[in-house]
Formats: C-alpha cells, structure tokens, sequence
C-alpha cells in the first residue's frame, strides 16, 4: 500500500511540475512574442493581430490554413490584420520567434500581448473562436 501512495506521489509531483515547466516557457515565449511584434510594424488600427508564418512549398499553408485565415479575415474585417511571413525567406526573422514548423499563427490583442500560438493548421472555426477570445 506505501508503494502506491509513493508512486501517485511521485506521478503528481512529475505531473505538477510538468504544467509549472509549460506555463513558465509559455509565458516566456508570450513576452519575447510581444517584443518581436513590434519589429513587424503593425499598423496598430486593428485591434487584433495575427502574425502568420508560412512558405510557398506548404501544401497545408495553402490548402487549409490561408483560406481559414481568409475567412477570419472576411468575418472581423478591419478588426484584424494579418501579416504573413514567408519564413523561407526569412529564416532568421523566423529564427527569432522561434517558429520550427509552418504554418505557424500567433495572436495578439488590441494591446500587443501575445494571447495564443498555434503551431501546426488551425481550422477556420477554431481560429475564429481563437480571435472572438481576444
């Protein structure tokens, strides 16, 4: 019976620290995210960013995530304003917010404060409830 409770123990101490890891990079890549912003020289009339990475050879990029984006672009209007970086082109600007796939979204509010990256597709709906979030 004390091997159990030692071994839920321990499972709980790994599993707390785990989320406390997550949180802290999280957190850590949100204020290098809102730093980073800035070099992209927003045009600061919208009162949602998404910064989204991509390349021409994307086949998902092309196929799921640009149209989803459309469509959030269609649906916030001047509220949102997307700027797309070709990270093939700029793997050192890439380099830099850490991108290590595309397509590649981050997100940030009216006040610059990164709120969510997304790294991999993010379907049209769930990138919609995503920036009505912000």
């Amino acid at each position: 019976m004390e091997d159990v409770l030692l071994r839920a123990a321990l499972a709980a101490a790994i599993a707390v620290a785990g989320w406390a890891a997550v949180h802290l990079l999280s957190r850590r890549a949100a204020r290098r995210g809102e730093a980073r912003l800035a070099e992209l020289q927003p045009s600061g009339t919208a009162s949602k960013v998404l910064v989204y990475f991509t390349t021409p050879s994307c086949v998902p990029c092309h196929t799921i995530q640009r149209p989803a984006i459309e469509q959030a672009r269609r649906a916030l209007g001047a509220a949102l304003e997307v700027i797309e970086i070709n990270a093939e082109a700029q793997p050192q600007l890439a380099g830099r917010w850490g991108v290590l796939s595309v397509p590649t979204t981050y997100l940030f509010n009216r006040r610059g404060e990164m709120k969510r990256a997304n790294y991999g597709v993010v379907r049209a709906e769930k990138l919609l409830e995503q920036l009505q979030q912000l």
